[in-house]
């Protein structure tokens, strides 16, 4: 077969099926978790789409950081420790979770359209109704709080999370 007579099926784009983005876990120095206050009332965590055609999943969490929260931490900085999979509307939803650590830092309301407020959070003392991606997330990540979320396939990706004060690294989901 020549090429002319090659299928096609690798070179048509295939129809949209999934929603693929990133959240952060942004952790500082204290252990609080830093969340925004949705315009829709709901608490999330930094994040937002992961572009396809250039960006890896650390590019896209170091980025959504910035421009969400004007907090600026390198890709190298991004750990990324799960994939979180559940289906909404139809389309499937993959929600990569990364985690970073930062100092004393004091996160800006850029995009006031869609988030009013930044605040660092106990992770023990959440605030009230969680965006679902977000809760997801923060439920791999501590499933120690028992965050109620709507149910979600994942799957790890790294071994261990950094280790935090008196903590010596722990696997992700004990």
């Amino acid at each position: 077969m020549d090429s002319a007579d090659a299928p096609t099926r690798n070179s048509r784009p295939p129809l949209v099926q999934a929603a693929f983005g990133v959240g952060v876990v942004v952790q500082d120095e204290q252990g609080r978790i830093l969340l925004g206050r949705h315009r829709s009332g709901t608490w999330e965590l930094p994040g937002g789409k992961i572009d396809p055609t250039h960006e890896s999943v650390a590019a896209a969490a170091a980025r959504e950081l910035r421009e969400e929260t004007g907090l600026r931490v390198p890709e190298e900085a991004v750990d990324v420790f799960a994939m979180l999979h559940d289906v909404v509307g139809g389309i499937n939803r993959i929600s990569m979770a990364a985690l970073v650590t930062v100092a004393s830092a004091v996160p800006r309301v850029t995009e006031p359209h869609l988030v009013g407020e930044w605040r660092w959070t106990a992770p023990d003392e959440l605030p009230g109704a969680l965006f679902h991606p977000s809760a997801q997330i923060l439920a791999v990540w501590r499933p120690d709080l028992d965050i109620p979320h709507p149910a979600a396939h994942h799957l790890p990706i790294a071994a261990t999370r950094p280790s935090g004060p008196g903590d010596p690294g722990a696997p992700y989901g004990n």
